[in-house]
């Protein structure tokens, strides 16, 4: 099987313009942004940018089966900017809907195919066994900037930013509230057993969405989907069966991997795997047999067993600001997509104390990691995940303004004039990367966090092969100051091991 490129997206693409941009999935920065090239009679004219700006149809009763196994469409916004093709990684859309049974407590996880406007499915969708009372909760991922959510979405009690506001970005979510109040319910009661975390290899316990050493500039968003894309650019659920049936015949014609930069995947299919540390899965229900991680089950997972310092979406984060400035509401909308606390009292979304945390307890974690991160894959073909987490911490810092002295982590390979990840063994950039003038930096697509390389097997029950994961892209740095690139040693206190 092919694998498109998982560009894990530096968050925080050009959030001032995100209309419902949901993490990520594959931001590319401009250099990943080559999709093809037109040709003069004689002169090569200049690569194709693709359309960074679609728009997802939200089905007829997305929260009943037969929502959920309805495909939501994919098409452009503004036909002017340009087509939107599902199967094109620097646009991919992901839906993920985990289910909870909260008679028994059980829970589930079922993905919602995308396909382009006025396409069939490559294989018809499963409609999925749901239990009856059953609580579904559904949240999105994309790898281009602004996904706008159209048809149903009253319907789903979907949320994509404030009322008559802007967008979050790259997240959005249906019924999610009402999902993680059930679960809770669920929780208190005995019937939900959420998994404890683990111990590290490092001695601490496993990280999870709120540990300081995960998060980046817009912390829990995007989604661990998968979908397979046809060389026709027809779509299909990523299960056995559809691999199977999709796979045979000449080798050019397999189908290809389409995976979200998520800070989830990110988490479950790299960092936890390095750390020897197991994520939560549950029985996806377009697969039997198979078990798969999702969004809410990291965040239900992460409000239980995170300990002090927890991270939680601050007023910083690009996703939950109106027109660059804060925007106490939108954070509460954002938190409540994802199982945390409205703002007030110790959750009162500091810029300062997140900076401080991701300075300290988030640099610490990354330097004492580097033992069991050095060798481990990331995101990015060609370098290793210390590099990768190392780069990715050193852009948010830039784009949440922290501008104190920050102990950031080490890359182990030298920045290019261009702040562009240098081609050599562990291709992770280690400078902060440059705004281009589009307010995108010019760094690679991976510099974004979120997960290229293989999936588990043993963990998504899913084929191997080494799918990347497209990168997502940071928000431009403040334009009231430009900071200079965070001090790249640690103090003796914070070196690896210690």
């Amino acid at each position: 099987m092919k694998h498109q490129p998982f560009h894990h997206r530096a968050r925080g693409r050009s959030r001032k313009v995100m209309a419902l941009s949901l993490g990520l999935g594959s931001v590319l920065t401009a250099g990943a942004a080559v999709l093809g090239v037109s040709f003069a009679a004689t002169t090569p004219a200049p690569p194709a940018q693709p359309n960074m700006n679609c728009t997802l149809k939200v089905p007829a009763n997305p929260l009943t089966a037969a929502g959920l196994a309805t495909p939501y469409v994919l098409s452009a916004t503004n036909a002017a900017q340009g087509a939107c093709h599902e199967a094109n990684a620097n646009q991919s859309a992901f839906v993920q809907a985990t289910v909870l049974d909260p008679a028994t407590g059980a829970v589930s996880v079922y993905n919602p195919l995308v396909v382009d406007k006025r396409t069939k499915p490559a294989a018809a969708p499963v409609v999925p066994a749901l239990p009856a009372g059953a609580v579904v909760g559904i949240w999105f991922g994309f790898n281009g900037n602004v996904l706008t959510m159209t048809g149903q979405t009253a319907a789903g009690k979907c949320v994509g930013g404030t009322p008559g506001g802007q967008p979050f970005g790259q997240f959005a979510y249906c019924n999610a509230p009402a999902f993680f109040a059930a679960a809770n319910a669920a929780d208190k009661a005995g019937k939900l057993k959420i998994p404890a975390l683990g111990t590290a290899k490092d001695g601490k316990p496993c990280p999870t969405t709120r540990d300081y050493g995960v998060v980046d500039q817009d912390q829990s968003d995007n989604v661990t989907s998968e979908y397979l894309a046809t060389a026709k650019g027809t779509t299909a659920q990523r299960t056995k069966k559809n691999t199977a049936a999709l796979g045979g015949g000449m080798k050019a014609m397999k189908p290809t991997a389409l995976l979200n930069g998520s800070d989830n995947l990110l988490l479950d299919n790299f960092i936890d795997p390095a750390l020897g540390c197991t994520p939560w899965t549950a029985p996806d229900l377009a697969d039997p047999g198979s078990n798969v991680t999702s969004l809410a089950l990291n965040e239900l997972q992460a409000a239980k067993f995170q300990a002090a310092p927890m991270a939680l979406v601050p007023l910083s984060d690009p996703m939950v600001q109106e027109n660059g400035k804060q925007s106490p509401a939108k954070v509460n909308l954002y938190r409540a997509g994802v199982n945390q606390p409205p703002l007030g009292g110790a959750a009162n979304g500091d810029s300062t104390e997140y900076c401080t945390g991701m300075t300290t307890a988030g640099a610490q974690r990354i330097a004492l990691d580097r033992q069991f991160t050095t060798a481990a894959a990331s995101p990015q073909a060609g370098q290793n995940l210390f590099d990768f987490l190392s780069q990715r911490y050193t852009a948010s810092l830039t784009t949440l303004g922290c501008t104190q002295p920050a102990p950031t982590p080490t890359p182990t390979t030298a920045p290019t004039p261009t702040g562009k990840p240098s081609p050599g063994a562990s291709g992770k950039p280690t400078a902060t990367p440059s705004p281009t003038t589009s307010g995108k930096p010019t760094a690679s697509p991976t510099m974004s966090g979120k997960p290229t390389a293989n999936p588990s097997p043993s963990m998504s029950g899913k084929p191997t092969g080494a799918p990347t994961v497209p990168a997502k892209p940071t928000a431009p740095p403040s334009p009231s100051a430009t900071p200079t690139a965070p001090v790249t040693t640690f103090p003796p206190c914070c070196t690896a091991g210690q």
